[in-house]
């Protein structure tokens, strides 16, 4: 099963992730990587950093395959969009 590893992106900036997730397929690594951000989001305005100013909907998921190629970005700010 190929290999893929979705990165946070908050430019300049990008954590890495340097384990990455098993799945079969690209499409299941653009759900888990909208699935991911979400979850992201929502930890964080608990966190109170919507009421602090702190920048999240600026941030994205970069999908990227074993071999370093980029298969998907997903903006945070597409949450408020397509919800």
């Amino acid at each position: 099963m190929p290999r893929y590893f979705l990165h946070i992106r908050n430019s300049p900036q990008r954590l890495e992730d340097l384990e990455g997730s098993e799945l079969p397929d690209a499409a299941a690594a653009q759900e888990e990587a909208v699935s991911s951000a979400v979850d992201l989001i929502c930890d964080r305005l608990q966190e109170g950093w919507f009421q602090s100013g702190r920048e999240i909907f600026g941030s994205s998921i970069e999908v990227t395959d074993e071999s370093g190629k980029l298969v998907y970005t997903f903006p945070f700010s597409d949450v408020l969009t397509n919800g």
